[in-house]
């Protein structure tokens, strides 16, 4: 079984609750924040390993700005990003291609709501072995 701690920061239960579960099963140890705040108290109480966020929360911008304040800090910059939204579906806007630019979208990875479990896996599973090499 893997392990791993994931924090989840995403203000749909529906979706935090569907990939809790998979990654449970999986053997990760998951911690969920609704908004970048809670994410932030959930981040300094358990180091993650791997943040899973949202864009679209209190604000339209609220994940950017998660992301960007996340990685600018020393002490949380190496801990890896999965993007996971549906901007595209609402606005049209493709932001994939952006994934990785330090200064708009500082990210590891970036997919688009809804998720199919085994690429959820497939790219935790990714993100977190190549953090470990």
């Amino acid at each position: 079984m893997a392990q791993g701690k994931i924090l989840i920061i995403d203000d749909d239960p529906d979706i935090t609750e569907a990939m809790t579960v998979v990654l449970e099963n999986r053997g990760y140890q998951v911690r969920s924040a609704q908004d970048g705040t809670q994410g932030m108290e959930q981040l300094k109480k358990s180091r993650p390993d791997l943040i899973i966020l949202d864009v679209m929360m209190r604000t339209s911008q609220e994940g950017f700005e998660f992301s960007r304040e996340l990685k600018s800090n020393p002490k949380y910059k190496n801990i890896p990003i999965l993007m996971l939204t549906a901007v595209k579906q609402k606005t049209g806007l493709d932001f994939k291609a952006d994934a990785g630019d330090q200064a708009w979208l500082p990210v590891e990875e970036f997919l688009d709501k809804p998720v199919k479990p085994d690429m959820l896996l497939e790219k935790v599973e990714d993100l977190l072995s190549a953090r470990e090499a």
